[in-house]
């Protein structure tokens, strides 16, 4: 009976024991679940923060956009309408505006009635032959 009575106690003490823990280890996974929360809280500040930085950043990074260059139109709608046709062997003079412009204009007149370019042909190929500051 005594051998029985001291092994209740033991298993009275372990059993005590193990609650103790049992409560320590609660009361740890309480603290751990209140860090966890207030690490979310404030990871999400600084995924907000961050994605509030990025959008101002893009913005900064971001050079000004130059607006589109509007170009007249060269030509009138009828020569604009004129079809250049395929087998027409464009114009082999370039003007840069160095060269004579007269000549140029005449080695032009020249390669199209070659060809068989007529004006409005010749017109709108024209503007090919430029280059550099002649075109701008």
């Amino acid at each position: 009976m005594k051998q029985v009575m001291e092994k209740m106690q033991a298993l009275q003490e372990e059993v005590a024991a193990s609650i103790a823990n049992q409560e320590r280890i609660q009361a740890d996974l309480a603290t751990s679940r209140a860090t966890n929360k207030e690490m979310r809280r404030s990871n999400e500040e600084l995924r907000r923060d961050l994605q509030n930085h990025a959008g101002e950043r893009e913005e900064e990074d971001q050079e000004p956009v130059t607006p589109l260059r509007e170009f007249p139109m060269p030509f009138s709608q009828e020569i604009m309408d004129v079809v250049i046709p395929a087998t027409l062997v464009g114009p082999k003079v370039t003007f840069t505006g160095t060269e004579d412009s007269e000549a140029h204009l005449t080695a032009l007149h020249t390669q199209m009635m070659l060809v068989g370019g007529s004006d409005a042909v010749r017109c709108k190929l024209f503007m090919s032959t430029l280059v550099g500051t002649t075109m701008d």
